[in-house]
């Protein structure tokens, strides 16, 4: 039998060894039972269990979304951080960031101001993104994707 702490107590007899896990408020497990005499440990069962499981769901993986953050040609400057560092939030939590730049009436005539606004973005958020897709218009959007480094 072994102890809750480790420590060998030798053969001892069912009854005596289910005594002591009692006293203990613990249980007394089987772990080798092939063996001759077969090899009790006085543990926490639900607990070892818990702990055996978690160990199991140790390697979860992050499953990377896409978010999307919109841009207008004429942002303001402070509208201009705030979706930044928004788009680096979701750069930080492991996803990827679509930006959009949207264009209406008669912004269409001024696509260079969106591309340099795109450009803008990139150089904001370089130290934690790299470009997967490059700026590109898509009728009346500029779309560009970051994914985090």
């Amino acid at each position: 039998m072994i102890a809750a702490d480790g420590a060998q107590l030798g053969v001892i007899s069912r009854d005596e060894a289910l005594e002591q896990a009692r006293e203990q408020g613990l249980d007394l497990v089987e772990v080798a039972p092939l063996e001759k005499p077969p090899v009790c440990r006085v543990m926490d069962f639900g607990k070892f269990k818990y702990q055996q499981k978690k160990r199991l769901n140790k390697g979860h993986t992050h499953h990377s979304k896409n978010k999307e953050i919109r841009l207008r040609p004429k942002i303001g400057e402070h509208d201009f951080m705030t979706k930044a560092n928004r788009a680096r939030k979701f750069l930080e939590g492991r996803d990827k960031v679509i930006c959009s730049v949207i264009f209406r009436g008669r912004e269409n005539a001024h696509v260079d101001e969106g591309f340099k606004l795109v450009a803008r973005l990139v150089v904001e958020l370089e130290d934690i993104s790299k470009v997967e897709q490059a700026a590109s218009m898509h009728g009346r959007r500029i779309v560009m994707i970051l994914a985090p480094k």
